[in-house]
């Protein structure tokens, strides 16, 4: 046998081993696998919610969409507005609609009382004003803690979500499906009749 024959068939026979060897490597601790380090970027990610609460529940809405709460005032009834809208109240030179979330939610209704709250929150559409008993602080949590609705039941369109908090079960809403389409048109003619201040 020549001896070139020889080094190629050691040449093909390390080829070979190096192939086998390298079957069984593993990515280091330092560089993991695409997969793992989507699900962990995923698992640090973090959101914040405006908590309220309404008799014994407790709500929330994201953070972003909440502009600031302020003491109940008087609200002036809007002609033509939805019965879901309770009227309108001036804040700043605005003409806010305020919402009746107690009707949404079909929790027992009654008086807005002088202790009570008005969240003021922003949508793609416009600012609005929820009646609250009272404001719970911000609630932070991992972004996937949140339980999408759809897994929840049909039929929620206004709620987003729950997040199960030590202390119980926090409902999101989403106030962006608060009101029906019929019900956004019936706000949009009824705040149009208020003037150029209406927002």
């Amino acid at each position: 046998m020549s001896l070139a024959l020889i080094r190629k068939k050691g040449e093909a026979r390390h080829a070979l081993q190096s192939v086998r060897a390298s079957k069984h490597v593993r990515t280091t601790p330092d560089e993991p696998p695409p997969e793992t380090a989507a699900s962990t970027t995923a698992l640090r990610e973090t959101a914040q919610w405006g908590v309220f609460r309404l008799d014994t529940g407790r709500y929330a809405l994201p953070l972003t969409a909440v502009e600031r709460i302020v003491r109940a005032v008087y609200v002036t009834p809007l002609a033509l507005a939805p019965d879901i809208v309770l009227g309108a109240i001036d804040v700043a030179g605005r003409i806010l609609p305020v919402f009746n979330i107690r009707r949404r939610l079909r929790l027992p209704e009654r008086m807005i009382d002088p202790q009570d709250h008005f969240l003021i929150a922003r949508t793609a559409q416009r600012t609005v004003v929820l009646v609250i008993d009272s404001a719970q602080g911000i609630l932070e949590r991992p972004a996937v803690a949140m339980i999408d609705a759809k897994s929840i039941g049909s039929n929620l369109g206004h709620i987003q979500g729950v997040i199960q908090a030590p202390d119980g079960l926090v409902l999101i809403h989403d106030l962006e499906h608060f009101l029906t389409p019929d019900e956004a048109r019936a706000l949009d003619a009824a705040m149009n009749r208020r003037g150029p201040h209406a927002s």
